[in-house]
C-alpha cells in the first residue's frame, strides 16, 4: 500500500528517469550546439502567435530578464533568433525566430523524441498508455507556476 516510504521511492525514480532523459537530450543536443536552456527559449518562442517582448519571455519562463537576455544573445549570435522592434512602442523589443531557429527547433524535438523512446523502450504500448494518463494527471495537478 502507500507509504511515505513508497512515495519517498516513487518521487527518487521519478527523479532519476528526468536525470537519465536529461543526460540522453544533452547528448543530443550538444552536436547541434544548443544547450538545454536555449532549447527551452526556442520552444517558448514558438508558442507565441506572433514575436514576444522579452519580459513576457522571462515571465513565461520564471527567470529574471537578464537571463534572458543572455538566452537571446548567444541565440541571436547563431542565427536562431532576432530582435525585432515593436510595432507600437519603440522602448520595446520583441524575439522573433529565424528560419534556422525554425530548423533547429524541429531537430531538437526529433532529439527530444528519441531521448523519450529510448527511456520509453521497455514498455508496451498498453503501459506508455496508462503512464501517459498517470503524468497528465500529475502535470494537471502541479500549481501553474510550475509548470514547464
Amino acid at each position: 500500500m502507500d507509504s511515505p516510504d513508497s512515495d519517498g521511492l516513487l518521487a527518487e525514480q521519478l527523479l532519476r528517469l528526468t536525470r537519465q532523459l536529461q543526460r540522453i537530450q544533452s547528448r543530443q543536443l550538444e552536436p547541434i550546439g544548443i544547450t538545454p536552456a536555449q532549447f527551452r527559449l526556442l520552444r517558448t518562442v514558438a508558442h507565441y502567435d506572433g514575436p514576444p517582448r522579452m519580459a513576457d519571455l522571462a515571465a513565461r519562463l520564471d527567470v529574471v530578464p537578464r537571463a534572458v537576455t543572455s538566452l537571446v544573445d548567444g541565440l541571436e549570435a547563431s542565427g536562431r533568433v532576432r530582435r525585432v522592434p515593436d510595432p507600437t512602442n519603440r522602448r520595446v523589443v520583441r524575439i522573433e525566430m529565424t528560419e534556422e531557429g525554425r530548423a533547429v527547433l524541429r531537430s531538437l524535438r526529433d532529439a527530444r523524441k528519441a531521448a523519450a523512446e529510448e527511456i520509453l523502450a521497455p514498455l508496451t504500448a498498453d503501459q506508455r498508455e496508462v503512464l501517459s494518463g498517470l503524468m497528465t494527471a500529475l502535470v494537471n495537478g502541479m500549481p501553474e507556476r510550475r509548470r514547464c
